[in-house]
């Protein structure tokens, strides 16, 4: 019971839709009428700027981190990892917004970081920062730092990382879809810094 209870409060947690709730509390602005229509941590971004997009990640990653390690304050009798799993899949189908949420990006980061915090920073802060820096593009840093934390939960041999990080990348590629064919058209938004922002900025 106590189980069950813990991943609905998990599942409730990831629901929250920060970027949401931001925009219209200090903004007013809905971010769902803009932009890409996602309610996470990029939108937010592109249409609140950058404080918003900050706050909205730091909620979103703290949602995933908490659900993580309240399973483990509990000493609940499943893997925190299945709560983490209920707070992430909240956070993309979240039941107070019509199961139209964000990316599972942050939220996947703060389960990992609860996990392991040096297995994130190096995931999130080298391989997400250095390939967003070349790029300017954020789903591309994004489906970059989930395919690093697959192949580097396979060369640790820890096979509890490897099945989640494994969900993780099949299930941030699919929310990726629709970023993944903007990218082979050439129609991909790309955020104001880096290399190729300025590589584009220079040829205008």
């Amino acid at each position: 019971m106590l189980n069950i209870l813990i991943f609905l409060i998990s599942y409730l947690l990831g629901s929250i839709s920060s970027g949401l709730f931001i925009g219209k509390l200090f903004y007013k602005v809905d971010i769902r009428e803009h932009g890409s229509h996602n309610t996470g941590t990029t939108n937010a971004w592109r249409v609140l700027g950058p404080k918003a997009g900050i706050a909205t990640f730091l909620v979103d990653f703290l949602k995933g981190a908490l659900a993580y390690s309240l399973a483990v304050w509990l000493n609940t009798d499943w893997n925190p990892f299945i709560f983490g799993l209920a707070a992430i899949l909240g956070h993309t189908y979240p039941i107070f917004t019509g199961f139209k949420g964000g990316k599972a990006v942050a939220t996947s980061a703060g389960v990992a970081f609860a996990y392991q915090p040096l297995f994130l920073f190096f995931n999130f802060p080298i391989v997400f920062g250095l390939v967003l820096y070349l790029t300017s593009t954020v789903s591309v840093a994004s489906m970059a730092a989930v395919v690093s934390a697959f192949i580097i939960a396979l060369l640790l041999k820890d096979w509890i990382l490897v099945i989640m990080t494994g969900f993780l990348l099949v299930f941030i590629f699919y929310r990726h879809k629709d970023n993944i064919q903007r990218i082979k058209e050439g129609k991909e938004s790309i955020i104001p810094w880096g290399l190729n922002y300025q590589r584009k900025k220079n040829k205008k």
